[in-house]
C-alpha cells in the first residue's frame, strides 16, 4: 500500500511539475474576430489557463510566427491553407484542435440577388491559393461558373480561374487580398468574403451573404496549430480542450448566430 501510495504522490508530482515547467503564458496568434473573441472567452472561463494573445494584423504570417518562435501557437486558419503554408514555409505543424467552420460569403452592395447579375460582372475574390480555390469552388455550387470536370473535392484540388470551363455572365475575377475585399464591395458587383473579415466589417453571413458555404462536409474548420514539440505540452492540450468544448460550442452559437459553427462540440 505505501509503495501504492508513493507511486500515486509521484504520478500527481509530475503533474504538477509539468505544469510549473509551462508556468509561462501561452502565446497565441490569432485573428480578432471571431478568434481572440472565443479565447477572451476561454481566459474568463478557464482562470488557470494563462494565455497572451497576439491579435494579427494585415500582412503578418502567422505561420512564420510559429514557425520563428515568437508564438506558441496559432489559430486563424484551415487544414488546406495550413498544409499550403507547410510547402512554402518548409515547416511542419501539429494540428492541436479542430474548433469550427466560418462559411465563406458571396457579397454584393449592388445586387440584391445572384440571378440579377449583368453580363460582364466583377467579382472579387481572395488571392492566396486555398481560398481563391474555395471561392470557385462556392461560385461554381451556386451555378454562376463550371471549374473543369477533375475538380470534384475542394479539400484536395485546387482550383484557378483557368480552370473554369463555363462562365455563362462572363464574370471577371478579380484576385484581392483576403483583409481587403469587404473594402472592394462598392466597387464590384459580387465579392466573395472569408467568414472572420465580413464580421470584421459589420457583415452577418447568415443574414447578408447572398450565397453562403454549406457546413456539411466542409474541410475549412479552422483549427488551433502548434510547433510538433509542443503538441504534448500541457497548456496546448488544456487549451485545445477548452476550445472543443460544449461551453465554448454554446458561446459560438449564441455570439455568432449561425456565421460562425462550432464543430468539435456537442450543444450542450
Amino acid at each position: 500500500m505505501k509503495h501504492a501510495a508513493f507511486k500515486l504522490a509521484g504520478v500527481a508530482l509530475s503533474l504538477s511539475l509539468a505544469w510549473s515547467a509551462s508556468a509561462e503564458p501561452l502565446r497565441i496568434a490569432a485573428d480578432p474576430v471571431p478568434h481572440a473573441e472565443i479565447l477572451n472567452f476561454i481566459k474568463k472561463q478557464d482562470t488557470k489557463l494563462d494565455l497572451k494573445i497576439v491579435e494579427l494584423t494585415s500582412g503578418v504570417n502567422a505561420n512564420e510566427l510559429l514557425a520563428n518562435g515568437d508564438v506558441d501557437a496559432n489559430y486563424f486558419q484551415h487544414v488546406p491553407y495550413l498544409k499550403d503554408q507547410e510547402k512554402a514555409l518548409g515547416k511542419t505543424f501539429a494540428v492541436a484542435a479542430t474548433v469550427h467552420i466560418e462559411p465563406l460569403g458571396i457579397y454584393s452592395h449592388k445586387h440584391k440577388d445572384l440571378q440579377s447579375l449583368p453580363e460582364g460582372a466583377t467579382v472579387a475574390v481572395p488571392n492566396n491559393t486555398t481560398n481563391l480555390s474555395r471561392a470557385l469552388f462556392l461560385l461554381q455550387s451556386k451555378g454562376l461558373i463550371k471549374l473543369a470536370a477533375k475538380f470534384t473535392d475542394p479539400a484536395t484540388t485546387l482550383a484557378t480561374p483557368k480552370d473554369i470551363v463555363e462562365n455563362p455572365h462572363k464574370l471577371k475575377i478579380l484576385e484581392v487580398e483576403s483583409p481587403q475585399i469587404p473594402r472592394s464591395l462598392d466597387d464590384v458587383d459580387l465579392a466573395v468574403i472569408n467568414g472572420n473579415y465580413a464580421l470584421e466589417a459589420g457583415l452577418t453571413p447568415s443574414k447578408d451573404a447572398l450565397g453562403l458555404e454549406s457546413a456539411e462536409h466542409n474541410p475549412y474548420a479552422n483549427i488551433l496549430v502548434t510547433n510538433p514539440q509542443l503538441a504534448n505540452d500541457p497548456r496546448v492540450k488544456e487549451l485545445a480542450k477548452d476550445l472543443t468544448s460544449p461551453q465554448v460550442a454554446e458561446f459560438i452559437r449564441q455570439r455568432y448566430n449561425g456565421s460562425v459553427i462550432p464543430v468539435s462540440a456537442p450543444q450542450s
